[in-house]
């Protein structure tokens, strides 16, 4: 791959997401791009998709597609928010489909409602060349944390989504729907079995005390280095480490507004009888709670 793109990171403090501008020349995509939500009190913001847009419009960037790496479940995503105004398709993987299936419902949303038959202009598979003028990027399947989980590689770039996290922090969780710690290995191993100086930008940081937050990391210093699956870890041993990890992790906080905003891609529900728009939390209820 010849294309030496620059990369404009983009940190979202308060969902630790980092998000992405890559352009070669004025050609460019944007990956993983964040919506403000204050869950406390219900408010939408867009100042960090305005940054985003701010930097585009200093660089005199054309915006060929805005890109997800998987429907993000700690999150909500401008997806949206940017197609509309730089008139951009947005592309997430085909397995967006299983994902929409289960959430779909789960938030009681018919599954035929074109926000989510209509919610992306592309759906990629694994092996795809997207062409973004300067830019070619190979599109790789890198499901277990999802089943719609993708990879970009740009260059001598691959932008992994949830996939791996630095390697004090280790790997993406696989309890989600459509999660699977067989594939979440497979899927890593491919990662590190490309050249050791492929950068690899992560979707999020989550740093310990005393570390710098970080965007990227080397594939050698990730196969090396991860706490949880480096080099030498069989997958008995990765299989025994994540399954452990994730029978005590909680749910994302934002899992469920994210969840009903990203399958519709980035699109926020449609407003009630009210003219207001509402995020729905489904209650689970422990037994003998007759009365409530």
């Amino acid at each position: 791959m010849t294309c030496q793109p620059q990369v404009e990171p983009f940190f979202h403090e308060l969902t630790g997401t980092w998000s992405y501008v890559v352009h070669d020349g004025r050609d460019a995509v944007v990956i993983d791009p964040v919506l403000d939500y204050d869950q406390p009190s219900g408010r939408i913001r867009t100042e960090s998709a305005r940054a985003v847009l701010d930097f585009i419009a200093a660089n005199k960037l054309q915006i060929h597609h805005v890109l997800e790496t998987h429907a993000h479940a700690d999150h909500l995503s401008s997806a949206a928010f940017l197609r509309a105004r730089l008139d951009a398709p947005v592309a997430i993987g085909e397995g967006i489909r299983s994902v929409q299936d289960h959430f779909s419902a789960v938030f009681g949303i018919d599954r035929k409602d074109p926000a989510l038959a209509d919610a992306f202009e592309r759906l990629l598979a694994d092996g795809e060349v997207l062409s973004a003028g300067a830019l070619s990027i190979e599109v790789m399947a890198t499901p277990g944390h999802t089943a719609d989980s993708l990879s970009y590689r740009i260059g001598d770039n691959v932008f992994v989504g949830d996939t791996l996290f630095a390697p004090d922090v280790g790997t993406a969780r696989c309890d989600f729907p459509g999660g699977s710690i067989d594939q979440l290995y497979a899927s890593i191993n491919r990662l590190h079995a490309l050249p050791g100086d492929t950068v690899l930008w992560l979707c999020h940081d989550y740093p310990p005390e005393g570390r710098g937050r970080r965007a990227s990391v080397t594939v050698a210093e990730s196969r090396r280095d991860n706490r949880l699956l480096s080099a030498g870890t069989s997958l008995e041993e990765f299989r025994k480490v994540r399954s452990e990890r994730d029978a005590g992790l909680a749910a994302p906080k934002l899992l469920y507004p994210s969840l009903q905003v990203n399958i519709r891609g980035g699109r926020l529900p449609p407003a009630g009888a009210d003219g207001l728009r509402y995020l729905c939390t489904p209650l689970q209820l422990e037994p003998h709670t007759d009365g409530l």
